[in-house]
């Protein structure tokens, strides 16, 4: 077991290139739309395209993770995600970028992204055991609406001053810290022997499915994860569209509209492990799952001007705060119900299907955004959100025994 140390190590690797990424909070859109001059629809396959492309790519990764030491993983997609977000800068001096460009490096990052996601929430499990863990992951949620709080309006400011693309610059350098970061790291590391009996590559995905579907706390927590999270992405292209091109907001304004909101997150994270303390983990889960769900629908009201930026706030605030205490229940209970030795590959699973649903809710409500305009189309996804929490676990299954785990993974040689 490796030292607290080795904790804050992961810890800080993540936040830095977490603020790398909010501070380059909506650049390619800006970049799309006020570079390319691209349409709403385009903005949207933007977003999909990289989703779902990766997602494909992706698709095997799940089980080479799962065989490999973690951390080494970590290093190498974060070198490669570096290397593709600085050609975006690289290309723009040049004069020389292009929609398709965005769009390889979406699919590039994408990929990358998803086996980071595999490899380090299979090694925070490694890490962290038992009750520790709920509070191990409401700091890494707490990090992460932190860097949304500060990482838009800094964005937002560096626009304002240097233009998107230096933004993104900052963005590439982050996942080069977040790599010497990981290399700090001194304690062990796990990796799962292979099993001759277990199919490879793609196939080998398939028990990720299988095992998710089988459980039936996974299921629920991810069908209502992946349309909740498909919902509220697939509006993201379109409230940039609508706040940067319909209504004229400066970029400032845009970061300020999406970074204040945050600290709700913040708040809300810190306050998770207490909560489920005192009130239990299935109310807690089950009341902001449910408030979760109901104050996107206050989006339907965004118009221009100052009181346009508040509503945004307000919603936001309110919805973010209701994610902040809601994530690190969610992710402890899936980590929980997941054995060592197939971490990896399930965690690997669960990104590929969130991917894919949220690139075919983007693309369907880019659709949907040029027949009946942003603001309708943003509006249909609040009124659909309210039924998600229907999917999410009774209490009867939260008492339920996770499924019997298979040997535990094994030290990295």
């Amino acid at each position: 077991m490796s030292t607290e140390s080795d904790l804050r190590r992961l810890r800080s690797a993540y936040a830095v290139s977490t603020y790398g990424s909010w501070t380059a909070f909506g650049a390619f859109q800006l970049i799309a739309v006020r570079v390319l001059h691209a349409s709403p629809f385009a903005v949207s396959l933007l977003e999909a395209a990289g989703l779902a492309v990766a997602a494909v790519v992706a698709f095997p990764l799940g089980p080479w993770v799962e065989h490999r030491a973690k951390r080494p993983v970590m290093v190498a997609t974060d070198l490669v995600r570096f290397a593709a977000m600085a050609s975006v800068p690289v290309a723009y001096f040049l004069g020389l970028l292009s929609y398709v460009q965005l769009l390889v490096v979406s699919v590039v990052s994408g990929t990358a992204g998803i086996a980071f996601t595999a490899a380090s929430g299979a090694y925070l499990k490694h890490l962290v055991r038992g009750d520790r863990l709920l509070a191990a992951n409401g700091r890494f949620e707490a990090t992460a609406w932190a860097a949304t709080a500060a990482g838009p309006p800094l964005g937002g400011a560096l626009v304002g001053l240097l233009g998107p693309v230096v933004t993104v610059l900052a963005d590439s350098l982050s996942y080069l810290l977040s790599a010497l970061g990981v290399l700090r790291i001194r304690g062990g590391d796990t990796a799962t022997p292979r099993d001759p009996a277990t199919r490879p590559g793609a196939a080998g995905l398939l028990e990720g499915w299988r095992f998710i579907l089988h459980d039936t706390v996974l299921r629920r927590l991810f069908l209502n994860s992946v349309l909740v999270g498909g919902l509220i992405m697939a509006t993201t292209p379109l409230l940039a569209v609508l706040l940067l091109g319909r209504y004229h907001f400066p970029a400032w304004q845009y970061g300020l509209a999406f970074g204040v909101p945050a600290l709700g997150g913040f708040v809300g994270a810190r306050l998770s492990a207490r909560l489920v303390k005192r009130h239990g983990r299935y109310r807690v889960m089950a009341v902001f799952g449910w408030l979760r769900s109901l104050f996107p629908l206050g989006l339907a009201f965004v118009g221009p001007g100052v009181p346009g930026l508040l509503t945004v706030i307000a919603v936001e605030g309110l919805l973010i705060t209701c994610m902040g205490v809601f994530n690190p229940i969610n992710a402890t209970e899936r980590l929980q119900r997941i054995p060592l030795d197939r971490a990896a590959r399930i965690l690997g699973t669960w990104t590929v299907g969130s991917r894919l649903v949220q690139a075919a809710l983007m693309l369907l409500w880019g659709v949907l955004a040029g027949l009946v305009g942003p603001l309708a189309a943003i509006t249909v996804a609040g009124v659909l959100l309210l039924a998600t929490p229907l999917l999410l676990p009774r209490r009867a299954h939260l008492s339920g025994p996770a499924p019997a785990p298979r040997t535990g993974g094994v030290p990295a040689a």
